[in-house]
């Protein structure tokens, strides 16, 4: 990259992201039947952080999970985490039974945890359950991301014709009185959906805290890379057309930071364009960052734009 601040791991970092969906349900609401998460008094739609590093460790996982320090502490279907904490007191040759470890053991664990595994270098972790790894103050945070209008989710039926048991075949007779078997009435399902949606998310980068979990460059590049990819490694009939459509880099030359991040997230300014009622596309947008005049010690990196 032309540009490496947003590279620079000893500095803070303060960035927008911005997604779409097309037909599809972003991040369904399990207390809602699965229906697409909506803000009840503007209906705009959201996205939970949790659903955004679910999709940013699946990817580090597919491209660099099988590296000895890009493993994945919380997986889908994977081990038990009190069984990976037993791991890094194995490795460490430390003693990990007993009602408490010591607490030198859990400092030394602890590291051994961020050495090896990417999501806790940079989301944290709490890791007392079982056995005690103690706990992880993560240098990258992800506020919900909302939808820029509101989303009207449409609950669709669907069908499904095929017989799961045996048993739920009915018996058919002929006018002849010939005896068959014949298919069970037809069965209804949901699908929920959200027509069009772009979202916009906002995250921090605390290099006071990436030098406690011993952050690089590498995992920070990998970091925005999955930003950008994560979304093609995430397809699926339910999720519909989701995409990456805008990612802007804030980096400070000091680690305490140059201007307020709430400040500079207001330069990034998307608006529906005139005419436009219900917007279907990401054309249907237009994006505004005022990138010149930046406050003293500020540069903004445009990844996606």
């Amino acid at each position: 990259m032309a540009d490496a601040a947003q590279l620079d791991v000893t500095r803070r970092h303060d960035f927008v992201l911005l997604f779409d969906v097309s037909d599809g349900n972003p991040n369904g609401d399990p207390d809602a039947g699965n229906l697409p998460r909506v803000d009840p008094e503007t209906m705009q739609g959201l996205v939970t952080d949790v659903s955004i590093k679910r999709k940013v460790r699946d990817c580090v996982d597919v491209a660099r999970g099988r590296e000895g320090r890009f493993k994945i502490y919380v997986q889908s279907g994977g081990d038990a985490l009190n069984a990976l904490h037993r791991r890094a007191y194995e490795a460490l040759g430390l003693k990990s039974t007993g009602a408490k470890q010591a607490k030198g053991d859990v400092e030394q664990a602890r590291e051994w945890m961020c050495q090896n595994f990417y999501d806790i270098r940079l989301f944290g972790a709490v890791m007392t359950t079982g056995v005690n790894c103690g706990q992880v103050r993560g240098p990258i945070q992800i506020t919900f991301a909302r939808s820029y209008d509101p989303i009207v989710p449409l609950d669709i039926s669907i069908t499904r014709v095929a017989v799961t048991r045996e048993d739920e075949s009915t018996v058919v007779v002929s006018e002849d009185g010939a005896k068959g078997t014949g298919g069970k009435n037809t069965e209804m399902g949901r699908k929920a959906v959200v027509p069009y949606g772009l979202y916009r998310a906002h995250g921090f980068f605390n290099p006071h805290f990436a030098s406690r979990t011993g952050v690089t460059e590498e995992d920070l590049e990998l970091f925005w890379q999955a930003l950008q990819q994560m979304w093609d490694l995430d397809r699926s009939s339910s999720r519909g057309m989701m995409a990456c459509q805008g990612l802007y880099v804030f980096t400070h030359e000091s680690n305490l930071g140059n201007a307020p991040a709430h400040k500079l997230f207001e330069r990034v300014v998307v608006e529906r364009k005139s005419g436009i009622e219900a917007p279907r596309r990401f054309s249907d947008y237009e994006v505004r960052v005022a990138g010149s005049d930046l406050p003293s010690g500020v540069t903004l990196t445009a990844l996606v734009s």
